[in-house]
């Protein structure tokens, strides 16, 4: 069968953002930059995201445009008859249990795009009750299952579109809609009385709290918010066209990435310290402290709709992306065609979602190595799977590709002068920055 490409730059960008753009800027970072010291956080993270994350968004697109084929047999292709076509295995697993968690937490957006839309969050509740609201709610059964499943659905949903008419347009027309939403949110969270002090968190930095913990946060979520060392952006590389700049539409990636992460932060904190709340509240942040706020501030049950059909948009620009991996594996290894491919897709996570989803309830006392049945898939998958995925890749292109190959895919074979002139330096933090900075990481998440 014919490959699709995606027909336009800004389709790559959009599609390559998208995927960049998600829970992991809007959920996780906010709670991040809390938790590990503000400004300090946000100026290493700033740092190490175009210093070496961004040569790691380098190194999965151009294997992935290089091999021309899904995650699973890239490397094979690239090194035929070695040991690393086993790569292309976690390439293709790790994407699926990440959206088998991804997917529930995504279900809870929903919910709470549903309890904005009929002004749950207006009616006076103390945040102690919106905390017990949000915990009955993901422990009970029923409800975070139908909407994981829904959640899912929506996502199949734009997959069977395909490359061009599912994953391109959708991200061209739901990526400006996110940025837009988030930006009328943050100008009304940094007009609350107040709000210049959580600015000030933000963005004076105090550089007595970098620590190497600090570093090593901002790296992993580096790698989480920018979806390298699991197959996505390889996957999305392989779809574009040899005449693309890949350089510029990753770099681009990174700063549209950085850039949403940013605003999403002057959506949150500013209005965290205008309450007079604790901006270390954790991954509860979103869903306990912000239905908070928005019962608080005028025009409040406006902007928690505005902001929970955000958190629901970036949930699904990402998920598509991780769906899309193994749905590309099964149409291209197996033979099958998409809709019995997302078909799949969709049971296997779906099974492994609903795992999750009880693990919070019914299922609690199951452990596996201590951790509850989420809790695992997320360690596992962002502290284990995804550096050493990462690890593999810079491996694999700064010493088993011919360097000629590399550069060839950067420069489009010496055509764009602009990236050769910098060719040189990208190649070294690829061969040597890269693999000692992830290894780094992932040795600190082992001890």
């Amino acid at each position: 069968m014919e490959r699709e490409h995606f027909r336009s730059t800004f389709g790559v960008l959009v599609a390559m953002a998208g995927s960049a753009i998600g829970l992991g800027n809007l959920w996780r970072f906010p709670y991040m930059v809390g938790v590990y010291g503000g400004a300090a956080f946000v100026f290493v993270y700033i740092i190490l995201v175009f210093v070496l994350c961004l040569p790691i968004l380098f190194s999965e697109v151009i294997v992935g445009r290089k091999s021309h084929t899904n995650a699973f047999r890239a490397f094979d292709r690239l090194a035929p008859g070695s040991a690393w076509k086993w790569t292309g295995i976690l390439m293709v697993a790790t994407p699926i249990l990440v959206v088998s968690y991804y997917s529930v937490i995504g279900g809870w957006s929903l919910e709470y795009l549903w309890k904005s839309c009929t002004f749950s969050f207006t009616q006076g509740a103390t945040k102690e009750e919106l905390g017990t609201i949000f915990n009955s709610f993901i422990t009970s059964s029923w409800g975070p299952v139908i909407w994981h499943t829904v959640f899912l659905a929506l996502t199949a949903g734009v997959i069977l579109g395909g490359v061009n008419k599912g994953i391109e347009k959708f991200g061209k027309i739901m990526m400006p809609l996110l940025f837009l939403t988030v930006i009328a949110i943050a100008v009304r969270s940094v007009t609350l009385p107040g709000a210049k002090e959580g600015l000030m968190y933000l963005f004076r930095p105090d550089f007595s709290m970098i620590t190497p913990e600090v570093c090593a946060a901002a790296l992993g979520q580096g790698f989480f918010s920018l979806s390298v060392g699991f197959g996505i952006m390889l996957t999305y590389g392989s779809y574009t066209r040899k005449d693309e700049n890949i350089a510029k539409s990753s770099t681009l990636t990174a700063v549209a990435d950085l850039a949403f992460a940013l605003i999403a932060s002057c959506a949150i904190m500013p209005a965290v310290f205008a309450f007079g709340l604790d901006p270390q509240e954790g991954p509860g942040l979103v869903f306990e402290t912000l239905p908070f706020i928005f019962a608080n501030m005028p025009a409040g049950g406006i902007i928690a709709i505005l902001f929970f059909l955000a958190l629901l948009v970036a949930a699904l620009t990402s998920s598509v992306s991780l769906f899309e991996v193994g749905v590309a594996y099964l149409m291209e290894e197996k033979r099958l065609s998409r809709k019995k491919s997302a078909a799949i897709i969709f049971g296997i996570t779906w099974v492994l979602g609903i795992l999750c989803s009880l693990s919070f309830g019914q299922l609690s006392g199951i452990h596996i190595l201590g951790n509850s049945i989420f809790d695992f898939f997320d360690k596992m998958s962002a502290n284990y799977l995804m550096p050493f995925g990462a690890l593999l890749i810079v491996i694999f292109t700064g010493w088993k590709m011919k360097k000629s190959d590399v550069t060839g895919e950067f420069t489009n074979n010496g055509t764009l002068k602009g990236n050769s002139r910098i060719a040189g330096p990208v190649y070294f933090l690829i061969k040597y920055m890269a693999p000692l900075a992830v290894l780094t990481i992932f040795i600190s998440n082992l001890l």
